[in-house]
């Protein structure tokens, strides 16, 4: 039902459920996250429905005669932010930028539109939480040259915003925060549900409307959730996600939504005294220890869009002195830790019962996927031994509950890198072993060595 003007209603804090009256537990689960808050006017057709946009006359088109447009990008002066929004800019598009506070968000956002300065392009920078001269001094630490074409206005009011870009005409507008932002037709408080709604629609009218890309900048919640309504990543084109450890220089960006690209690909990042420099070669910068074989350290891979990203796993197993036995893990899932002790107890033999087991993603690394679990069961094994490879080894493959190796993807891709890097055997599920070409089978610099199952993966591990 549509609401009509001036009824009250109330919000859900956490998930954006309205409801007529007052609720003490929401239907999401969460307790007293009810505000009050007026709803905006829904227009109607003749019968009191709820318009809806429909193509020219309400009449469907045949969906082989609808025009595909060219959407022209626009090159962003940073490599990997590129390459994770698919190309570039869209004209039009809005992109809703996500991360911990200090993580660089606003780092990379200063930098890129310093860049889309430089080439004549209008660049206006919304500010509602820094002053103009708090950006004014993180620009002359990170940007060599600040260009004229390049505006900045503290404003949190979306009416005066809009009026601005009316006047002004930029080709990149960013807006930061989208939680610090409202608009005068509500009578809520900045970041609210309503207002954070509001807002979003106003800057998709903006967006569309006049054919400029818009960078929106958001909170995240203590979870690491996008803080807000869903109804604001629905609402935008692409969704980007800034992760890393605040003690550690390397920066991860990622796609968790795109409709103008792939979701797969990651950018790399280290934060320097002069912003954020790009990482070409990830590899090389997450393995330091390439060269050494030691105990409890195994390297691995994972695929990332178009490129392989290597890192090391190190584990450290130690006799439990009181009570029960530690199990910690820093950048693989705990439960997935779990499950690959429980199988090299089954299977390998190995007592780990009253053992302390260490897990270690080396760089602040948190990989997706299962493909590093041969190498996880590797490093526990070769700790626990007190042995190392007598081969400098990269380990993927998936564990299963028997026992067996499960194939992964783009194989023939990590043993590349591999061989690239140095690595002189790597060891994969035999499915993905008897899929490779002849030229990587025969190769006598980096061997393949295809195992069945995780004994067989042990055996090979410390195999001369």
């Amino acid at each position: 039902m549509a609401a009509k003007k001036g009824k009250t209603v109330f919000v859900c804090q956490e998930c954006g459920y309205e409801s007529a009256k007052w609720m003490g537990k929401c239907i999401c689960g969460a307790w007293n996250s009810f505000v009050e808050e007026k709803a905006l006017p829904v227009e109607t057709g003749p019968s009191g429905d709820v318009r809806r946009r429909t193509s020219e006359h309400g009449q469907p088109s045949k969906l082989k005669q609808v025009g595909v447009t060219d959407y022209a990008r626009i090159d962003t002066g940073i490599g990997e932010l590129n390459r994770v929004l698919g190309g570039g800019l869209v004209q039009g598009s809005l992109v809703l930028i996500s991360g911990e506070p200090g993580i660089g968000k606003s780092t990379i956002i200063i930098q890129a539109a310093a860049n889309i300065g430089t080439t004549g392009r209008t660049v206006l920078y919304v500010s509602g939480e820094e002053s103009e001269e708090q950006i004014k001094m993180r620009a002359d630490r990170v940007v060599g040259g600040i260009p004229d074409s390049l505006y900045v206005l503290a404003e949190t009011n979306m009416e005066n915003v809009e009026a601005v870009c009316e006047q002004l005409k930029p080709s990149f507008l960013i807006i930061d925060s989208i939680q610090t932002m409202y608009s005068s037709q509500l009578d809520s408080a900045p970041g609210s549900v309503s207002q954070v709604r509001a807002c979003g629609n106003q800057l998709m009218k903006i967006g569309k409307t006049w054919n400029v890309p818009t960078f929106i900048v958001a909170h995240v919640t203590k979870s690491g959730d996008l803080a807000g309504p869903k109804t604001v990543e629905h609402l935008v084109d692409c969704v980007l996600n800034f992760t890393g450890e605040r003690d550690h220089e390397f920066r991860i960006l990622r796609a968790f939504k795109n409709r103008f690209g792939t979701t797969s690909e990651i950018g790399a990042f280290q934060m320097g005294p002069k912003g954020l420099e790009e990482l070409t070669d990830i590899s090389g910068t997450f393995l330091e220890n390439r060269e050494e074989k030691l105990e409890g350290s195994v390297a691995t891979a994972i695929y990332e869009g178009s490129r392989p990203v290597m890192f090391e796993i190190q584990a450290l197993v130690s006799p439990a002195n009181v009570g029960f036995a530690r199990r910690t893990s820093v950048g693989i899932d705990n439960t997935r830790l779990n499950m690959i002790l429980a199988v090299l107890e089954k299977k390998a033999g190995l007592s780990l019962v009253n053992q302390d087991v260490y897990i270690n993603v080396a760089g602040g690394m948190k990989p997706d996927g299962t493909s590093p679990d041969l190498a996880v069961a590797l490093a526990i094994y070769s700790s626990y031994r007190g042995v190392a490879a007598y081969r400098r080894t990269l380990a993927i493959g998936e564990i299963g509950l028997t026992g067996e190796l499960r194939a992964v993807q783009n194989t023939e891709k990590i043993w590349k890198e591999a061989a690239r890097m140095g690595y002189e055997q790597v060891i994969m599920p035999l499915r993905n072993a008897e899929k490779l070409t002849e030229e990587a089978i025969k190769n006598p610099k980096c061997r393949i060595v295809g195992v069945k199952n995780l004994t067989d993966g042990i055996a090979a591990f410390g195999r001369k």
